[in-house]
């Protein structure tokens, strides 16, 4: 049953993103499976197998009598980056810093990513701890400009998230593919982040797609090691 696997690991992903983004928050209850089975027009029996995968990732608790829980207490600070990672000290509140957010040409980021435009929509910034503002993130999104997210620049993002605006205009990833390294901060970056060049950071790379294969974000980000840390999960007879 091929199709129904793929339906159901589909439907997971959707909703681990909406988790991730805070769409549905830690303690909140997911939406009932009538509810959830009209909207991704699937039977029961595959609904139950993408809610037992939320549940296998840590993400949802599901209760007879109660519904689905959400558990995941997280604090991503780009909730698609694809890795269950976690900032260390999760109380400690967090501001961003948008650096840029505009359109853009690319032509060479189109030809690499197999993109029809060459217009992105541009978006860096910077994620602070609040408190003593000490940069922990540098983040930078390419997103196709077209349809209404040419428009975002001059709209502004829903609750200042990308991913919640994303999701709104129905751009939902389906697949991603990323690379992950430690490298030094080129001058410009360590400028920006408030350290030493050189300093080591994670980079992380990745691409998100649709279901359809169309390209939805390529994001890459620079995360201070000090505070994140990379969860692996595999499962019996998988491959990590």
């Amino acid at each position: 049953m091929p199709g129904q696997v793929q339906k159901h690991h589909r439907i997971a992903e959707v909703l681990a993103a909406e988790i991730r983004s805070g769409v549905h928050g830690r303690g909140s209850r997911l939406p009932g499976e009538h509810a959830l089975t009209k909207r991704f027009g699937v039977s029961r029996t595959t609904l139950r197998q993408a809610l037992r995968t939320l549940g296998e990732e840590g993400l949802i608790e599901t209760h007879a009598g109660i519904g689905s829980i959400v558990t995941f207490d997280g604090t991503p600070l780009d909730h698609r980056l694809g890795w269950a990672h976690a900032l260390a000290g999760q109380s400690r509140a967090l501001r961003t810093e948008v650096l840029r957010l505009e359109t853009a040409s690319e032509p060479a980021l189109a030809a690499e990513l197999g993109c029809a435009t060459d217009r992105f929509l541009a978006l860096d910034r910077v994620r602070r701890f609040a408190e003593d503002g000490t940069a922990v993130s540098l983040e930078r999104s390419r997103v196709p400009a077209v349809g209404a997210v040419a428009d975002i620049p001059r709209t502004g993002l829903r609750e200042n998230s990308l991913n919640r605006t994303l999701i709104a205009l129905g751009r939902v990833p389906h697949s991603s593919e990323g690379t992950v390294s430690v490298r030094g901060l080129c001058a410009e970056d360590a400028t920006l982040l408030g350290r030493a060049p050189g300093e080591p950071f994670l980079h992380l790379s990745q691409v998100y797609r649709a279901a359809d294969a169309s390209l939805v974000e390529r994001v890459v980000s620079l995360l201070d090691p000090a505070h994140f840390e990379l969860h692996v999960r595999s499962t019996s007879g998988g491959t990590p």
